[in-house]
């Protein structure tokens, strides 16, 4: 055996040349990856990524998911909001953003009142109703308009 060259304060020593590799160790800190070309063992982890028990539409976990439906108040901007009953609407409102049998529609009220009007150009279809909270914040994002 000859010398080995260990630095900082967990090296592991090189090997010598005409030394047999080791299999590099599978795990966290090989990250699946070996210097040898052999594929690391299987980690047994327990839903490590999969998702086939998985309820469509339900949050992480495996809760049930929450109502089908979402409102935040908001100020219509210059131009206010169009809807297919009474046109424009101006002001304070709340948004409703709700899904039901794979489509999403926005509706709006007067804040406190209560008649619903569907927003013009406002139904989409949507499959997931885990996107419902994306499609909410961004309908939210364009009709909120308190400056103007």
């Amino acid at each position: 055996m000859g010398e080995q060259t260990v630095t900082g304060p967990d090296a592991t020593p090189a090997p010598e040349a005409g030394d047999a590799p080791e299999s590099a160790p599978a795990g966290p800190a090989s990250a699946g990856m070996t210097a040898d070309g052999r594929q690391p063992e299987s980690a047994d982890v327990a839903g490590a990524g999969m998702t086939a028990d998985a309820v469509p539409g339900a949050p992480a976990g495996g809760a049930p998911g929450g109502p089908a439906d979402r409102t935040s108040d908001v100020t219509a901007g210059p131009g206010g909001v169009m809807t297919d009953e009474v046109g424009v609407v101006t002001g304070e409102l709340t948004l409703r953003t709700e899904h039901a049998d794979g489509r999403v529609t926005l509706r709006v009220q007067y804040k406190d009142a209560d008649e619903w009007y569907a927003v013009t150009g406002g139904s989409a279809p949507l499959a997931d109703p885990a996107a419902l909270d994306a499609v909410h914040t961004i309908a939210v994002g364009l009709l909120d308009r308190p400056e103007g």
